[in-house]
C-alpha cells in the first residue's frame, strides 16, 4: 500500500478541494480510501510520503487529440513525409511525453492505430492510457477525402487497422462503421461538417440524416461512442438529433440555443476544443484564419450558454497537428472563456471520463477507481497555468505505476 497524504486534494468531482488529505492505493493500481488524514486508517506497513504544500488531482484527461498528426501538409496527412519507422518512433515519444506531463488518458480522434494501444497495454512503450476511433468516417468529398490539388486521391493506407474511413449512403456507412470496430476501434469519429477549406467551411454539411442516423444506431449497437465533428449549421443539427454522443467544436452552439438543449436532455457532451483554432487563427491557411477569426467571440458563447443550459464541457486540445504535450493549455482558454478553474478541472478529470464512457474507472479521486493521480506544485484553482509546467509536475501515477517522481519517498 502507498498513501499520499497531507497534501490538497481536487478530486475531480467538482466538490470543494479537501485540506491535509491522504488517498491510499493499492497493490492493485487501485484507490482504496480518500478522505482528510485523520479520516483514513494506514494499514501498518504502508509506504507514507508526505505531500504537504502540494496539490494531488486525479489523472487529466484529453478528450480529442491526433497523437499521429505532426502538421497539416498533404505528405504527412497521406503518411509520405517519413518512413513509417520514424513516425511510429516519433509517435511513441509524443505518447510518453504528453504522460509525463500529467495526462493519463487520451481520446485520440484518428488516425491512431490499435497497435500503438496494445504497446501501452503491454508496456512496450510509456503512455497515457487509449481510447482510439483509427480512422475517422466522412462522404467523398469529405474532411477523410484528402486529395491533392491536382486531383489525385489519397493514396490507399497500407495499414489495414486503418481503414480508408469513405463510405457514401446508410448502407456504406454501416459497413465501415463495422470496419473500423474490425480494426479495433473504441469510438467511432465522423465529419458531418468542414472547416477551413475553400469548397468545406464549419457549416457544410457532410452527411444526411439518413445516414448519418446509420452511422449513429451502428455504432450503438456495437456498444461503441461517437464523436462527430460539427461547427455549425444542418451538419451540426442532423448529427445531435441523431444522437450523437459527444459533438467536438460545436463552436456556432450560440446562434441555436434548442440545440443546446437537446444536448443537455439526451446527455450529449461539448467538447469546444479552443486550442485547436487558436493556432489556427494565426497560422493556419486563409480560410481556417478566417474562420476561426470569425467566430471567436460566438465561440466563447458557446460554452458559456452550453454550460448555462446544462451541457457537460470537456477538455480537448484538437492540437496534434501543431503541437504536443501541451494539452493542459486547453484549461487555461476554458477559463479564459468564462469557465471556473474548478469547471475546467473537472472537464479534464471527472466529466472528461464520463465523455470517454470511463467514468466507473478514471477521472475521480475515489475509492475503486484505478490510482491514476498527478500531482502539482502549486494551486490550479489560484493560478490554471501551472499544469502547463512540467517541472512543476511532481508526481504521475497511472493505475498505481510511477512515471514521474519528484516526491521524496514514491
Amino acid at each position: 500500500m502507498l498513501a499520499l497524504t497531507r497534501g490538497t486534494l481536487i478530486d475531480g468531482t467538482g466538490g470543494p478541494p479537501i485540506p491535509n488529505a491522504t488517498v491510499l492505493v493499492n497493490d492493485q493500481g487501485r484507490i482504496e480510501a480518500v478522505g482528510q488524514r485523520e479520516a483514513v486508517a494506514l494499514p501498518p506497513d504502508c509506504r507514507v510520503v508526505d505531500i504537504t504544500g502540494l496539490t494531488l488531482l486525479p489523472g487529466l484527461i484529453d478528450c480529442h487529440d491526433h497523437l499521429t498528426s505532426f502538421g497539416y501538409d498533404l505528405m504527412g496527412r497521406w503518411g509520405r513525409a517519413e518512413p513509417r519507422s520514424a513516425r511510429v518512433l516519433r509517435v511513441a515519444k509524443v505518447m510518453e511525453e504528453t504522460l509525463l506531463s500529467g495526462y493519463t488518458a487520451i481520446r485520440d480522434c484518428g488516425w491512431l492505430d490499435v497497435g500503438y494501444k496494445q504497446a501501452v497495454d503491454q508496456d512496450l512503450v510509456s503512455g497515457p492510457r487509449l481510447q482510439i476511433a483509427t480512422s475517422p468516417l466522412s462522404p467523398t468529398q469529405g474532411t477523410q477525402d484528402r486529395s491533392s490539388g491536382s486531383g489525385h486521391h489519397q493514396p490507399t493506407s497500407p495499414d489495414p487497422n486503418l481503414p480508408g474511413g469513405i463510405a457514401d449512403g446508410p448502407d456504406e456507412v454501416r459497413a465501415m462503421v463495422r470496419q473500423v470496430i474490425r480494426a479495433g476501434a473504441d469510438v467511432i469519429k465522423f465529419f458531418n461538417t468542414g472547416f477551413g477549406r475553400q469548397t468545406q467551411s464549419g457549416t457544410t454539411r457532410s452527411y444526411n440524416a439518413g445516414e448519418t442516423q446509420a452511422l449513429v444506431d451502428e455504432a450503438h449497437i456495437h456498444g461503441k461512442t461517437v464523436a462527430c465533428h460539427a461547427l455549425g449549421g444542418p451538419g451540426l443539427r442532423t448529427a445531435i438529433e441523431a444522437g450523437v454522443d459527444s459533438i467536438e467544436h460545436g463552436c456556432l452552439l450560440a446562434s441555436e440555443p434548442d440545440l443546446l438543449k437537446m444536448m443537455a436532455d439526451k446527455g450529449i457532451y461539448l467538447v469546444p476544443t479552443f486550442t485547436v483554432f487558436t493556432f489556427h487563427a494565426t497560422q493556419g491557411n486563409s480560410h481556417a484564419r478566417e474562420e476561426a477569426t470569425g467566430f471567436r467571440q460566438q465561440h466563447i458563447d458557446t460554452v458559456q450558454q452550453a454550460l448555462s443550459a446544462g451541457v457537460k464541457v470537456v477538455a480537448g486540445t484538437d492540437a496534434g497537428g501543431w503541437e504536443h504535450g501541451n494539452n493542459a493549455k486547453e484549461l487555461e482558454l476554458l477559463v479564459a472563456a468564462g469557465m471556473t478553474p474548478m469547471q475546467a478541472l473537472v472537464a479534464a478529470t471527472g466529466w472528461a471520463a464520463g465523455c470517454l464512457d470511463l467514468q466507473d474507472s478514471i477521472g475521480t479521486a475515489e475509492p475503486g477507481k484505478f490510482a491514476d493521480l498527478v500531482v502539482v506544485d502549486g494551486d490550479p484553482l489560484a493560478d490554471i497555468t501551472v499544469l502547463q509546467d512540467k517541472e512543476r509536475v511532481r508526481l504521475v501515477m497511472k493505475e498505481g505505476q510511477v512515471y514521474v517522481d519528484r516526491v521524496a519517498g514514491v
